[in-house]
């Protein structure tokens, strides 16, 4: 598989671009006045403890007041709030050692969050999801610091591995390495990007870590709620640090400022990847000239149109997404389970790119064509669970129901990507009615009478040129029927720019008569 990462700078946004094969599977929208990213340490104050849904609300600077659950806190959340104190009134010129830090014992899977957050405290928590619609950030105290083949997580001294390394031997391999190197207090989870690394590029990652941490409790010194501790690095570079692999080809940069960063990033992460790097600067726009533009307006529509002819139908409502897959004019046989099966798993297929791509959240349910073998139907949900592996966000694929429904849970972490392909029609308002010719005719009529008994004279009317010519062909007219009516001359004028039942009057003076 091949990838490939276009990123289009803009005065206000960077917008970036994941292609597979070709095909767009992710979109990033990152602003430039982007505020409380996902990964991003706060120092925040608790504001209010609510017991019935053992929560706190903690002030860290949104409009509304982030909201921390008691399952989002780190068992070690003692141990956080004693460093948050230390750090905060550390009046020394250099760090303090954190090696020698005494690490507070673990709170209870059970308990009240009333307990241990009483006094309503300071504390260092992590942007766990971004503000959605009207609700401020979701908190979490299990802090974590990602870096390209570990991550460490403070308070701790747990190693993990990841599953996805599936050799015993590596995995071995690599938890003796970490537990040569890692220091007192750093708990290391190795990521699937290790597999196969020498102990020197793990040691080097690990440091740049720790040189983090370091640079946290700098920043803790003498600080006040709510503030800033630490950015989680650009869009650009995350997407790099998570996705960097040996099928990337391809990265393309129109901003010489954001491809010195990325060049920089790569010569420290993968300096044999500099040369899949380079800057755009033809004339036309970047997203054009790579075909993303128009993948852009196929793919965000209520409607998603598939190769073979089968579509998707995807709504979107309070509580879940809904899909349903037509068949279209698709047809591989004469055999119809077969050809249900066949569409089904191209369905899946561009289903599971719609998720990455629109970033949807929550519990989808999708409607596939009605299949009648179980084995058709475990193959389908098999392939669905294959189709997105590839994405990143945390997901659970149900067996498809007797009703023939898949319910999905997908993870959401940002607002959900929406681009709207439609826009209501100027004339019925997104209802699909207009106003009948007689009905409007009536309505033009009214009115007209009234501003003549106001004793306007000389009076024009400008409408669409569709009821121009309704208006004024034939005879009698219906323009030299009102001029008889109203004993004076009507005027009608043709005008392009209106919609289908929009009108206007005007008097002598060619100002327009506000009705």
């Amino acid at each position: 598989m091949n990838k490939e990462l276009i990123i289009n700078a803009a005065p206000q946004a960077v917008e970036i671009a994941l292609l597979e094969d070709k095909k767009l599977v992710e979109l990033h929208n990152e602003n430039a006045d982007a505020s409380f990213g996902v990964g991003d340490l706060y120092l925040g104050k608790v504001k209010k403890l609510i017991p019935g849904l053992n929560a706190a609300f903690i002030d860290v600077g949104f409009e509304k007041d982030a909201f921390l659950h008691y399952s989002d806190l780190s068992p070690y959340v003692r141990s956080i709030l004693k460093f948050t104190k230390v750090a905060i009134s550390d009046k020394s010129e250099t760090e303090f050692d954190f090696s020698t830090f005494v690490v507070e014992p673990e709170i209870v899977k059970t308990g009240k969050i009333a307990e241990v957050l009483s006094g309503k405290p300071n504390i260092l928590v992590q942007i766990l999801k971004e503000p959605i619609a009207a609700k401020g950030p979701r908190l979490s105290c299990e802090l974590s610091l990602p870096g390209r083949y570990v991550v460490i997580t403070p308070f701790n001294d747990i190693i993990a591995v990841s599953r996805k390394i599936h050799s015993s031997d590596e995995r071995k391999r690599l938890q003796k390495i970490i537990e040569a190197i890692k220091p007192k207090n750093f708990g290391v989870i190795v990521r699937t990007a290790a597999e196969g690394k020498h102990t020197t590029e793990l040691h080097e990652d690990l440091l740049g870590l720790i040189n983090t941490w370091k640079n946290i409790q700098k920043n803790l010194k003498g600080s006040v709620p709510p503030a800033k501790i630490m950015s989680e690095e650009g869009k650009t570079n995350s997407i790099l640090r998570d996705l960097l692999t040996e099928d990337f080809n391809k990265i393309v940069v129109n901003d010489k400022n954001i491809f010195n960063d990325t060049k920089t990033y790569l010569q420290k992460i993968a300096p044999e990847k500099l040369d899949i790097l380079s800057f755009y600067s033809n004339g036309s726009p970047i997203f054009d000239s790579h075909g993303i533009t128009r993948q852009i307006k196929a793919s965000f529509g209520k409607t998603v149109n598939l190769p073979s002819g089968a579509y998707l139908i995807i709504e979107h409502t309070e509580a879940l997404h809904v899909i349903d897959v037509n068949s279209g004019y698709k047809s591989v046989g004469n055999n119809q389970e077969q050809n249900a099966f066949e569409t089904n798993l191209e369905a899946a297929c561009e289903i599971a790119r719609q998720l990455r791509l629109r970033d949807i959240g929550g519990i989808i349910v999708v409607d596939f064509i009605d299949m009648k073998l179980p084995e058709n139907k475990k193959k389908l949900a098999e392939q669905m669970e294959l189709f997105m592996r590839t994405d990143r966000a945390k997901h659970a694929v149900l067996a498809i129901s007797k009703f023939g429904l898949m319910q999905i849970t997908r993870q959401r972490m940002k607002p959900e990507m929406n681009i709207n392909t439609l826009e209501v029609c100027p004339s019925c308002e997104g209802t699909g009615k207009i106003s009948s010719s007689l009905v409007l005719e009536d309505e033009i009529e009214k009115n007209l009478s009234y501003l003549i008994m106001q004793k306007h004279s000389d009076l024009s009317i400008e409408v669409h040129p569709i009821l121009f010519a309704y208006l004024t062909k034939g005879f009698p007219s219906k323009r030299l029927k009102w001029s008889w009516n109203f004993k004076q001359k009507i005027k009608i004028k043709s005008n392009s720019n209106y919609h289908l039942t929009e009108f206007h009057f005007y008097d002598k003076s060619e100002e327009e008569i506000k009705l």
